[in-house]
Order: structure tokens, then C-alpha cells, then sequence
């Protein structure tokens, strides 16, 4: 089975009642009318024209391969769709930046993402939208639902609950868990500034960096900074810099406070951004002017909330060498799909057990190799719709895991 990019689009009950005389939400949006139906179907992969077809695809013939996958239960990763497939899981409380907004809410996102999974990866992917939002619950389904699976994908559940569903996940399950929007993010943000630094002819041990935002973003992408050799790293959060000295910090931020901040930075976003030589921005709000003006010359700034940017990119320019957004209006966009169709398609190929931190990290260098010579300060990331991203990423990811000994094949 396969999931379409196309959407079949039938009018059987298509048009749900808008309310008495309405017109259809389609009839004056374009993009209710492109979800119509949804966005995705499924396709079956062997032909069922006769009996003989049926005999082989379903009974008798189907028992065969089901007594041999129980009397040897790794044939399930030969014989069905088991390792090409990733199930979408959320909880509906972290969507875009729409918040929490339910498990029915969040579909059309997570059928969106099980097309780029498909598009740039050449994986399938379901969508799972769970009527629970308690660790627990969550864990326990997704390791029930784990046997038709060879991976999975957490999307848009909310911080703090994310790390610890992740981790418990992954020590439970022997199939790659990935939560995108701490790891993908991440990924695709070392990329942008291993080119940017590269352009500008310095070294990631180099810099400093400020991450506005403690979130799942924010603290995955300064943990992959450190991990790539960054010079250091400070994040900001609502009470300001994350530093040891606080005393209101959570146990992740506590965390974050123990391999950040070198500097022993205090204050607010603004103070830490003085003589910074990167901004990455994964929380929305304004940041002001004079924050950036002050900062190091030749500066990168990444203001990557969407929809509106921490730092407008016109305000950006007068003040820094290198511009990225999350926007595909705007030069260098860092967007995950440069990763997670990869990073998943490399590690289903070797069958991988787990997603380390050395495949994450050969992603990130792969994704920035992409952009090769053509390296220039409105092309520091390629563009999704580059063919060359996903294999390499796959390529890169696939190798990672043999060299780390969590491939199985």
C-alpha cells in the first residue's frame, strides 16, 4: 500500500453542510477546496483482477506468509509493508503555531506531512491523531500500535511532554522514534550555519550563538550545536537567558543550563545578543532593532517563527551577512522536510534501530554538502524541491548507522 499524493477527491458526501444556505468554505478559499477530502489515499501495490489474484493477496494464499512470519517474525520486514512505513503521531497540542488545538484539528497537518514523506522521501506514512494528551497514555498506544510500523514520527506535541515521550518511546521500542520538531529543525539549522560560517570563512568553534526559545526546538537545536562544535550557545526563554544561577528552571532546562551559556551570560534576550555572531529565532515574538544592530559584524540571523519572523528580513539585512527564515517567501528557508524524509528513508533501509546522534549530525552535513560551490549569502540551504536533498541525506543517514551499529541489514 501506498500513500497517493493525488487526492481521488469524490463529491460522496463531500460537501458537509456549511449550515443552512452557506456556500461551500471551498467555493471562495483555495485551500479548503485543495483539502476536500483530504489529501491522501490508499493504494494498493499487486493487482486483484481475478481469483487467482485473490487466492494469492488474501485467502489461502495469505496464510502461507502469515504462518512463516510466526515461526520467523523478521520475515514481517520482507513480506509486508512493515519497514517502508512511518506512522504520524501527535496529540494535537502543538500545531504550527496554532497551539492546542485537538486531535481532529491537527489531521490536515499531519496528512500533510505523510505527503512529504512520500513526495521527498519516498516513504509512506500514516497519519495517527491520539485523543489523549497524558505521557502515559501516549506511550502505551504508540507501543501497542508499534508492530505495523517501521518507524515513528512525533509531531506537534508540546514541551516538556515531548522529551519525555520521545525517550520512553525510544528505550521501549526497537524502531527508529524521531520527534521532528526538536531533531528536523535542528538538523536543517546546523546546515544553514555550517554554509553561513563557511561563506563567511570561519569555523562553528567560532561562534556564539543566542536561541530564543527553550522549547522543543530550542533545546534541540543547542544540543546539536554543541555536539557539531560550536563556540557557545546561550537560549533565551520568557524569564530570559538559561543560566545555572536560576532558580525557576525546569529539569530539561536545567539541562540545557549544564552543557550551555559558557559565557555565564544573565539577562535578557537583548543583553545576550551584544556582540553575538548568530540569532536563531524558534519563538515568535519581536525582537528589536537595536537588538540586532548590536550584535558582531557579519552576523547571521534566523528568524525562523512563521508566520512573521522574529526579525523582519528587511530589518535583518542592514545588520547581517546572512538572512533565514521559515518562510518560503523569503531566501533560505529552514524548513524540515529538507530532513525528515531523508533521515527516515536512510534509516528504514538499514533497518535501523534507533536515529543516534552521528546520523543526525551526518544529515545535517549532507544537507548542507548540497549546496556545494554555489554557496552565496541568499544560498546557504537548498531548496526542498532540490532532487539531489533526500539522497543524499538518505545515503548519508544509511552509512551513519552502520558506522554507529544500529543498522540490521
Amino acid at each position: 500500500m501506498a500513500a497517493e499524493i493525488v487526492n481521488p477527491r469524490s463529491d460522496n458526501g463531500a460537501g458537509a453542510e456549511q449550515g443552512a444556505g452557506a456556500e461551500p468554505l471551498d467555493s471562495f478559499d483555495p485551500a479548503f477546496a485543495l483539502h476536500r477530502g483530504g489529501k491522501m489515499a490508499v493504494q494498493a501495490t499487486v493487482p486483484v483482477r481475478d481469483k487467482e489474484d485473490l487466492s494469492l493477496a488474501y485467502t489461502p494464499g495469505v496464510a502461507k506468509v502469515c504462518s512463516a512470519i510466526a515461526e520467523q517474525p523478521d520475515l514481517v520486514h520482507d513480506y509486508t509493508w512493515k519497514s517502508s512505513v512511518v506512522a504520524v503521531v501527535t496529540d494535537g497540542t502543538a500545531v504550527l503555531g496554532l497551539g492546542d488545538i485537538g486531535p481532529e484539528a491537527s489531521l490536515p497537518v499531519m496528512e500533510g506531512k505523510a505527503i512529504l514523506f512520500k513526495q521527498f522521501g519516498g516513504v509512506d506514512a500514516v497519519p495517527i491523531a491520539l485523543n489523549c494528551t497524558d505521557a502515559d497514555d501516549i506511550v502505551e498506544t504508540v507501543v501497542r500500535l508499534a508492530p505495523s510500523f517501521g518507524g515513528v514520527n512525533l509531531e506537534d506535541i508540546s514541551a516538556p511532554r515531548c522529551f519525555e515521550i520521545e525517550r520512553r518511546l525510544q528505550e521501549r521500542l526497537d524502531i527508529p522514534v524521531f520527534h521532528d520538531d526538536q531533531h528536523g529543525t535542528a538538523v536543517v539549522t546546523l546546515a544553514a550555519l555550517r554554509n553561513a560560517a563557511r561563506l563567511s570563512g570561519r569555523t562553528l568553534g567560532e561562534l556564539r550563538a543566542v536561541i530564543s526559545g527553550a522549547g522543543a526546538a530550542g533545546v534541540a537545536i543547542a544540543k546539536m550545536l554543541v555536539e557539531a562544535g560550536i563556540g557557545d550557545v546561550a537560549l533565551a526563554d520568557r524569564k530570559g537567558i538559561i543560566s545555572a544561577g536560576r532558580a525557576d528552571l525546569t529539569p530539561v532546562k536545567q539541562e540545557v543550563a549544564s552543557f550551555t551559556n559558557k559565557a555565564g551570560l544573565s539577562g535578557s534576550l537583548e543583553d545576550a545578543l551584544a556582540g553575538a555572531d548568530v540569532f536563531i529565532g524558534v519563538s515568535g515574538g519581536t525582537v528589536a532593532e537595536e537588538a540586532v544592530a548590536s550584535m558582531a559584524k557579519g552576523a547571521f540571523v534566523f528568524a525562523m517563527a512563521n508566520p512573521n519572523p522574529e526579525v523582519h528580513p528587511e530589518v535583518a539585512h542592514k545588520y547581517a551577512a546572512v538572512v533565514a527564515t521559515g518562510r518560503s517567501d523569503f531566501p533560505n528557508q529552514i524548513n524540515n522536510v529538507l530532513a525528515f524524509p531523508g533521515i527516515f528513508a536512510g534509516a528504514l533501509q538499514v533497518r535501523a534501530s534507533r536515529i543516534t546522534e552521528g546520523m543526525k549530525l551526518a544529515a545535517a552535513e549532507a544537507l548542507a554538502s548540497v549546496v556545494g560551490e554555489d554557496l552565496a549569502a541568499d544560498y546557504v540551504i537548498p531548496s526542498p524541491f532540490d532532487e539531489r536533498v533526500a539522497p543524499a541525506v538518505t545515503a548519508a543517514v544509511a552509512a551513519a548507522a552502520r558506522a554507529e551499529g544500529v543498522a540490521r541489514r
